[in-house]
């Protein structure tokens, strides 16, 4: 007779009897479940597995599709795993980097921007076309660190031997698809038939993986062109590569030879060169007034405008801040979103039309009443406040809304001046295995809000998601109308923040459902061997996060 364990799925709200040792798949069939879309994977007991994973004791279990984000996760390392085999195939002995989410893909490079063909990435798609309805099977392998290490340098694929001789992890689990193996710290599909649409393409000197839309999984992402930030994001690849510090093994290695505080004074450097620039720019076009500033949650916005506004003054500049805050309509004119609550985050929770009316008045050197919002009565107030610009003065404007053109639609361009803040992080795992900016962002967040805002990782989380759908609607639209774009990312800093997040981390239970998240994060930082953080400066950017710094917040 078959032995038998209970487990709970949450997709039926029920207890299930399943068979001591039958996979996540057997399971989905057994118990005739029906997702919106095909299954990727299961939460168990809130980690996220693949469907090969095998059930031997009670769990609870709840099926997941490519619409929810760790079974998009599943889906897009699957891809890439078939990329890598049908690059290795069409240009053997290849390199292939996979360096970073651009334009609603993922940009590649062969070779360190070795010139491709058209031809050739004809074949590679065709060749990931075949791999995919050829149904070839993704094997786990579990074996001694040691052994994945040498495997993986005999086959010159020192970025992921460097990762795992440096992890600490006394067994390491790899991929095999044929002959080909690749490392990556999460879950892959059972087989490549699971995959059903993907595109590549050429872009700017290197490829692009399209991917489908998240919250439309049956429509490819529509690619939007993104110049500016890809320039960005290239120029600091080149500069990790310059550093020799491409990806998080070599990082670590740098480290264990005592060599952080290096990596952290050129980084610390770096951004003071980038803010330097950005003011000397804003300084030689004499007739700015108004410098936009914005960026995503936790890019740093607040710190990288008390630094431009130093760099200013040494311009001769003196910066005048105001806050959009205090243009608020009254609180009953507020929009609604979708839920009926107010959507406090839309550009037309402001009197667009005043805030365009006052900044032309200060420009044109007239003093103006400043409002302030009361958000206990919910209306605006005029208590007296007076301002007035002078001549060497810039108004600094921060804020989500900052680059949208509407915002400041009465005022002439060749008085405005934009800027775009965020994490664009640059140093990877190893080539196949990119750091998402929205990562790096969020344990910025998770350290931030727990430390000045009492809100604990459970918190943060799970308001991540809907921070992130403002910022799609409002911030990422409009980040190439930029006239400059400012990293804000560093590439110590995760090595900085490993030590304050993970206790944080921890304490999230099991049982909620941002333990999912939260092992994941946690997972992925044991990558980094940390650095501490004394000889950080005052005036780092990071220290919006970790406390301590010169400014006030």
């Amino acid at each position: 007779m078959e032995e038998m364990t209970k487990i709970f799925c949450k997709n039926t709200n029920e207890y299930h009897e399943v068979p001591i040792g039958a996979s996540l798949q057997d399971i989905y069939v057994r118990l005739g479940i029906k997702l919106p879309w095909e299954c990727v994977g299961a939460q168990v007991n809130n980690r996220a597995e693949g469907l090969r994973y095998r059930v031997y004791k009670p769990k609870d279990i709840e099926f997941i599709d490519i619409s929810s984000m760790s079974g998009f996760r599943i889906y897009v390392r699957s891809l890439c795993f078939v990329l890598y085999m049908a690059v290795d195939e069409v240009i053997p002995n290849s390199r292939l980097r996979i360096e970073h989410p651009v334009s609603k893909g993922y940009f590649c490079q062969i070779n360190d921007k070795q010139p491709i063909t058209d031809d050739q990435i004809a074949q590679i798609k065709r060749c990931m076309q075949e791999i995919v309805a050829s149904d070839r099977i993704f094997h786990r392998v579990e074996c001694h660190t040691s052994e994945a290490v040498n495997l993986f340098r005999e086959r010159n694929l020192n970025d992921k031997a460097d990762l795992l001789e440096t992890s600490g992890m006394l067994y390491t689990n790899y991929y095999r698809l044929n002959n080909h193996i690749d490392y990556y710290y999460g879950s892959l599909l059972p087989s490549t038939s699971k995959i059903y649409l993907f595109d590549l393409v050429r872009y700017a000197d290197g490829l692009l993986l399209v991917i489908p839309n998240r919250r439309q999984p049956d429509r490819l992402e529509e690619i939007i062109p993104q110049p500016k930030m890809l320039n960005v994001f290239e120029e600091f690849t080149h500069f990790n590569f310059i550093a020799g510090l491409s990806n998080v093994g070599k990082m670590n290695k740098l480290i264990e030879d005592g060599r952080a505080g290096d990596l952290l004074r050129v980084s610390e450097a770096l951004h003071e060169k980038k803010i330097t620039a950005i003011a000397d720019e804003i300084a030689r076009h004499k007739r700015i007034k108004i410098v936009l500033i914005s960026g995503p949650s936790s890019s740093g916005k607040t710190t990288f405008s008390k630094r431009l506004s130093v760099q200013l003054m040494t311009n001769l500049i003196r910066p005048v801040a105001i806050s959009m805050d205090n243009y608020f309509v009254d609180r009953e004119l507020t929009p609604r979103d979708e839920k009926g609550d107010y959507d406090y985050e839309s550009l037309y929770a402001l009197d667009l039309e005043k805030f365009n009316d006052d900044l032309q008045n200060l420009i044109s050197g007239m003093e103006i009443d400043l409002p302030t919002f009361n958000f206990q009565t919910g209306k605006r107030e005029y208590n007296g406040e007076k301002m007035k610009l002078h001549p060497a003065d810039i108004l600094i404007i921060e804020g989500i809304h900052a680059l949208n053109p509407e915002l400041l639609a009465h005022i002439s361009e060749n008085l405005k001046y934009r800027i775009y803040v965020s994490a664009l992080t640059t140093i990877s795992l190893d080539d196949h295995n990119w750091i998402p900016t929205t990562d790096n962002r969020l344990i910025r967040r998770i350290v931030r809000d727990y430390q000045f805002r009492n809100y604990s990782a459970e918190d943060t989380i799970a308001r991540w998601e809907s921070v992130r759908a403002g910022e799609d609607k409002w911030i990422f639209p409009y980040q190439e109308n930029a006239d400059a774009m400012f990293n804000s990312a560093m590439l110590y800093e995760l090595a900085v923040l490993k030590k304050y997040i993970e206790p944080i981390l921890r304490d999230v239970p099991m049982s909620s459902p941002a333990y999912a998240e939260a092992y994941r994060l946690e997972r992925f930082l044991a990558y980094f061997k940390s650095i501490h953080d004394s000889e950080i400066p005052p005036t780092s950017l990071l220290r919006e996060f970790l406390g301590g710094s010169s400014f006030k917040y």
